[in-house]
């Protein structure tokens, strides 16, 4: 079987699969960049996700940070996930969009390990808060007569939120410290192509599978049986609960427990967003590094996979603003306030005009008709006294 005719710098950068001798790249069946569909569309996906996630993200951080009203137990848990989109989104997508457009890594060691080092805290983050809402909002909807503006609770989700960090901080500390940038020769050519990647030839080919392996069970697989745990508790709470709920005290605890449902289904939605947008990411990396036949069967649906999961890997630090938007209402209005004041603004101020013009128009037309009227008068007067 010949070799598949894909570079290395889109085979083995970030997401990267193992690395791959100089004689699979063969010069013959290299397809250049600017014939490849891949140029032009990841660029401009990249750029709306930069536009898209900068706003939302920065928007919702503005929010909170305006409005102390907000700052409760699970509004303390999104901003940290914001956070942390706003990070990997600042840092590490304006060199990864480049991917696969340049046809070489060309911004050097220090900022390949730290895109890297800053991705998978991201992704740490991301997923390990949504762990901690989940759990937040489980025993929430159990005990629902909980007070989350209570200082030690919320001192007690900062510390929580913090942990994640650090956690994340440290599991991405591989990145950082064994993250190079390799050379591969294609081959009857002098052509040499540059790319980052987390795993460095010296490490031999155990390494990167115990670490797709790590980062599919803790980043991935553990925490979303967690979460599906404590969503199934939550429903069999509510599921008996509401068969117990009679007289006053139950119809209040009720509708706190109401109100504490649409924020876990805000949550559930979250989990699911970060799912689906990991999901081919990882089907692709456990197919490349643990078929044995990988490399020799890597065709143009392996590489239409690879290219949507890096794409969805990054769509995930935008979508969070974009969901709590549609299911928040109260998130909808500060955003409409904030993210659109300019239209809002405009809109205004035609409308505002546009009344003053009316108005103008209004008391023009009464004053002649007041002037029309006493002139009639007049002349009425004129003609009794004429006859008088």
């Amino acid at each position: 079987m010949s070799s598949p005719s894909y570079p290395a710098s889109l085979l083995l950068s970030s997401p990267s699969p193992s690395p791959l001798p100089s004689s699979f790249f063969n010069e013959s069946e290299y397809i250049p960049y600017h014939l490849r569909p891949e140029t032009y569309i990841v660029p401009i996906l990249f750029a709306l996700i930069f536009i898209v996630g900068t706003l939302g993200n920065g928007v919702l951080i503005y929010i909170f940070i305006r409005n102390k009203t907000l700052r409760n137990v699970p509004n303390i848990y999104i901003i940290s996930l914001s956070v942390g989109d706003l990070l990997v989104i600042l840092v590490t997508v304006p060199f990864v969009s480049t991917v696969y457009t340049l046809e070489t890594w060309p911004y050097g060691l220090v900022i390949c390990k730290f895109s890297e080092f800053v991705k998978d805290i991201s992704v740490g983050v991301s997923v390990f808060t949504l762990t901690a809402l989940s759990a937040d909002r489980y025993f929430a909807i159990v005990n629902p007569m909980r007070k989350h503006m209570g200082g030690r609770e919320s001192r007690a989700t900062i510390l929580v939120a913090a942990g994640v960090w650090l956690l994340s901080i440290l599991l991405a500390l591989p990145a950082v410290i064994f993250s190079v940038v390799n050379q591969v020769k294609v081959q009857n050519s002098t052509k040499i192509i540059c790319y980052c990647t987390p795993y460095p030839e010296h490490m031999g080919g155990l390494y990167p599978k115990l670490n797709v392996l790590f980062k599919f069970l803790v980043y991935y697989a553990i925490p979303l049986i967690v979460v599906a745990s404590f969503y199934i508790l939550m429903a069999r709470h509510l599921l008996v609960s509401s068969q117990n709920l009679l007289g006053e005290t139950q119809q209040q605890q009720q509708r706190q427990i109401e109100a504490r449902k649409k924020v876990a289904f805000t949550v559930l939605v979250f989990v699911t967003m970060f799912a689906i947008c990991f999901f081919p990411h990882h089907v692709f990396v456990l197919w490349f590094y643990f078929y044995p036949d990988s490399q020799e069967v890597y065709d143009d649906f392996w590489h239409a996979l690879r290219i949507i999961g890096f794409c969805f890997s990054f769509i995930n630090s935008c979508i969070n603003p974009i969901a709590l938007y549609c299911v928040s209402r109260l998130f909808r209005k500060y955003y409409n306030r904030y993210l659109f004041c300019c239209c809002v603004q405009t809109t205004g101020r035609r409308l505002k005009k546009r009344r003053k013009k009316m108005e103008g128009e209004g008391n023009s037309s009464m004053a002649n008709f007041n002037s029309t009227i006493g002139r009639a008068s007049t002349s009425i007067s004129t003609l009794h006294s004429t006859a008088l």
